[in-house]
C-alpha cells in the first residue's frame, strides 16, 4: 500500500499560512483600516495584533517541539499539555473560528468577484447584494469542499502558484500607484483618526482576522514530514512576512492615496492598481487567489482539528472517521462545510469578522497561557525551539486586555462557553491515558507554600534548624 504523501516547511506550512495571512482583509479592508485609523492609528493596530500573533507563534513553536505533534495541530498540542478538558474546550472555539473564518474569506471574494463582473455595485439596494453575495458564496463554498474531497495533494500544489499571483499583484499595485495617474492622490498624510472616524476597538476587531493565518500550517500537522523543525520555521516566516507586507502597504497607502477615497470604497487597491481601467487583471488574481487558498486552507485545517477532537471522544465519533490511505476527514467536512454556509448566510463581512476575531482571541490566549505553564511547572518540558517564559505570559495579558477592550461581555460569554465545555468534559471524565500539565501546576503550587512555611518558621524559631 502507498504511503500517504507528506509535505515539508514550505508547502505544509509557510504556503499555507502566507496565503491566509495575504488575504481578504488585506485586500477589501487594509485600505479602510488606514482610511479610518490614520497612518499612526493603521501602525498601532498592525503591531499590536501581530505582538498577540507572534508571541502565540512563538509559543505554539515551542510547545510542538517538546513532543510529537500528530493530527488535530494546535488542539492536539492543548489537549496533550494541558490535559482533554481544556484543549477540548478551546479546539471547540477554535474549529468554530476556522469554519466561520472560511465563510469570511468566501464572502470577501464574492464581494469582489460580483463587482467585477457587474452582479452588484456600491449603490444597489444592500439587501439585493447580500442576497447575490449569499448565492455566489454558496456556490463558491461548494466548489472549494469538492476539491479538498478530491486531493489534499492537489489543493497544496495549487498554493504555489496562487502564492505568485498575490506576489504580482502586489507589485502591481505599488507600480499602479506609483506611476498611474489615478485620480487619487493624497494632497495631505492622515496621521491619526479624526473625530468622525469609526473607533479603534471597531477598526482592530475587524483587522485582527488577517493575522491569524498561521494555525492554517499548524493544523496540517498530521501532513507534516517533520512537525518539530517544519512548524516553528514555517510559522514565524510567514508571520514576518506578513508583517513586513502590512507595515509596508499601510505606509505605502496613507503617503499615496486620499484618506477619504480609502473610507468610502472597501475595493481601493482595485482602482490604482496597474490596469485599472481594463479591470486590474493582476490584481484580481491576487485578490480571487489569496481568498479563495484562504478558504480552502480552512477547510483543509478545520475538518482535521474536529477529526483529531472525535478521535479523542470529545466530539462525536462519527466525525472521526477518515477515507483512504491519508485518513481525510470526510464527515468533518461536511460538518465544517455546514458551520461555513452559515456564516456565508450572514453575507456581510464586517459582521463575519469581530466573531471570528473574540474566537481566535480567545484560543490564542490560552495557547500562550499553556506555554507559560509548561515551561514553569512541566518537569519534562525539553522543547528543542525554547523561548523565555515572558514571551508566552506577555502574550497572554495581551491577548486578554485585547478581549477585554473590544468586547467585555463577549469574552466573558466566551469564557462560560469554554468552562461549560470544560466541566461538561471534566465530568466525563475522558482520559487519554497519560498526566497533563495541571499536576505539574499544582506540585509546583505545594512546593513552593512548603517552602515558605519552611522559611518563616526559620525566622520564628531558628534554634531548632541549628546543626
Amino acid at each position: 500500500m502507498a504511503k500517504a504523501q507528506k509535505f515539508g516547511t514550505f508547502g505544509g506550512v509557510f504556503v499555507p499560512s502566507a496565503l491566509t495571512i495575504l488575504g481578504v482583509i488585506m485586500y477589501l479592508r487594509l485600505g479602510w483600516v488606514v482610511g479610518e485609523a490614520g497612518l499612526i492609528g493603521a501602525v498601532m493596530i498592525i503591531l499590536v495584533a501581530h505582538v498577540i500573533s507572534i508571541t502565540t507563534g512563538l509559543s505554539v513553536s515551542s510547545v510542538s517541539t517538546d513532543k510529537k505533534v500528530k493530527a488535530g495541530g494546535i488542539y492536539y498540542i492543548l489537549s496533550r499539555s494541558l490535559g482533554l478538558p481544556i484543549g477540548g474546550s478551546i479546539g471547540a472555539a477554535l474549529f468554530v473560528a476556522t469554519a466561520l473564518s472560511i465563510a469570511m474569506y468566501i464572502v470577501g471574494f464574492g464581494e469582489s468577484f460580483n463587482n467585477a463582473i457587474g452582479l452588484t455595485t456600491p449603490d444597489m439596494d444592500t439587501a439585493v447584494r447580500i442576497n447575490y453575495l449569499r448565492i455566489t458564496g454558496t456556490i463558491t463554498l461548494a466548489a472549494i469542499a469538492a476539491v479538498a474531497l478530491v486531493s489534499t495533494s492537489l489543493a497544496i500544489k495549487a498554493q504555489y502558484y496562487i502564492l505568485g499571483a498575490i506576489a504580482l499583484s502586489l507589485i502591481s499595485v505599488v507600480a499602479g500607484g506609483l506611476f498611474m495617474d489615478h485620480g487619487l492622490t493624497a494632497q495631505t498624510i492622515k496621521m491619526v483618526p479624526s473625530a468622525d472616524s469609526v473607533s479603534l476597538e471597531v477598526i482592530f476587531a475587524i483587522f485582527f482576522p488577517a493575522v491569524t493565518g498561521f494555525t492554517a500550517g499548524v493544523a496540517m500537522s498530521g501532513d507534516l514530514k517533520d512537525s518539530k523543525k517544519s512548524i516553528p520555521a514555517g510559522t514565524m516566516y510567514a508571520i514576518a512576512v506578513g508583517l513586513v507586507v502590512y507595515i509596508g502597504l499601510a505606509v505605502f497607502l496613507a503617503t499615496t492615496v486620499d484618506s477619504a477615497a480609502m473610507t468610502e470604497d472597501t475595493n481601493i487597491l482595485s482602482r490604482i492598481a496597474l490596469f485599472a481601467g481594463y479591470g486590474a487583471p493582476f490584481l484580481m488574481a491576487g485578490i480571487w487567489g489569496a481568498t479563495l487558498s484562504s478558504a480552502l486552507g480552512g477547510i483543509l485545517g478545520g475538518p482535521r482539528i474536529l477529526q483529531a477532537m472525535s478521535i479523542d471522544k470529545v466530539t462525536p465519533k462519527l466525525f472521526g472517521k477518515g477515507v483512504g490511505k491519508s485518513n481525510e476527514p470526510r464527515n468533518a467536512l461536511i460538518f465544517t462545510f455546514i458551520i461555513a454556509e452559515v456564516g456565508i448566510l450572514i453575507g456581510q463581512l464586517d459582521l463575519i469578522a469581530p466573531i471570528v476575531s473574540m474566537f481566535y482571541l480567545t484560543a490564542y490566549g490560552f495557547i500562550n497561557l499553556t506555554s507559560a505553564l509548561q515551561s514553569w511547572s512541566g518537569s519534562d518540558f525539553r522543547p528543542t525551539f525554547k523561548i523565555p517564559r515572558v514571551v508566552s505570559v506577555i502574550g497572554a495579558v495581551a491577548t486578554f486586555a485585547v478581549m477585554f477592550k473590544l468586547d467585555a461581555l463577549a469574552m466573558m460569554a466566551s469564557f462560560i462557553v469554554i468552562g461549560f465545555i470544560f466541566f461538561y468534559l471534566t465530568k466525563k471524565q475522558f482520559n487519554l491515558g497519560f498526566s497533563d500539565i495541571w499536576q505539574g501546576v499544582w506540585s509546583e503550587i505545594v512546593k513552593t507554600a512548603l517552602f515558605k512555611i519552611e522559611r518563616e518558621a526559620k525566622k520564628l524559631a531558628p534554634q531548632h534548624f541549628t546543626i
